[in-house]
């Protein structure tokens, strides 16, 4: 009942936020990136959203943001980037490109949050995330392989890298077309970061056209 009451609220709130678009205003509920970050591509507007599976504001993000992401028109695109500023941090960020590595992210990203928000693993270390993989059926020596490859591990510099360029203080933020930085404490709610972040992806919009 909860998360049914949640998304009524978010979508009754998404559509007053329409009304008061004219309010948001630049460095009060959103910030200017300094320099402006590359997007991965240019034709689309990206909507980056920096996030920890260890995080219990980005869990509770997550099923707002999959129920707006339902809702994208076809010049947006949606980017998960992992947060890193610790070690366990950086394991978690290794599982993220490890899951897009062997194209099974959609198995393992709720499982991932559950894991750590629910049940209270720390995963925070190569062996005990090979036996979490384990369980969605990736053999040890497959695991071990992808967790250490080149590719994993510079993705997750790339992400780390980015992060930084962004800014981020916090997660979850989201990052609109690698301009503009949206938080929870900026915008006033979970609730208001993405009836901001859809008013800057139709600013974008009008200044691209």
């Amino acid at each position: 009942m909860r998360l049914t009451l949640s998304m009524l609220m978010l979508l009754l709130s998404m559509a007053v936020g329409v009304q008061a678009q004219d309010s948001y205003k630049e460095g009060v509920h959103y910030q200017a990136l300094k320099q402006p970050v590359p997007t991965q591509d240019p034709t689309k507007i990206e909507v980056t959203e920096v996030f920890w599976y260890g995080c219990g504001h980005c869990f509770s993000f997550e099923p707002m943001i999959q129920q707006w992401k339902k809702g994208l028109d076809s010049d947006v695109t949606f980017v998960h980037s992992p947060a890193i500023w610790n070690g366990p941090m950086e394991v978690h960020a290794r599982a993220f490109y490890v899951a897009k590595a062997l194209n099974m992210f959609d198995k393992i990203h709720q499982p991932l949050f559950n894991a750590l928000n629910i049940d209270r693993k720390r995963l925070a270390n190569e062996k005990s995330l090979g036996q979490f993989f384990a369980d969605f059926g990736v053999d040890a020596e497959t695991f071990k392989k992808t967790y250490n490859s080149f590719g994993v591990v510079s993705q997750v510099s790339q992400a780390n890298a980015r992060a930084r360029s962004y800014g981020i203080q916090g997660t979850p933020e989201i990052v609109v077309d690698g301009k503009y930085r949206v938080s929870a404490s900026l915008a006033g709610s979970q609730e208001k970061m993405l009836q901001v972040t859809n008013y800057l992806v139709n600013k974008i919009r009008q200044e691209k056209s």
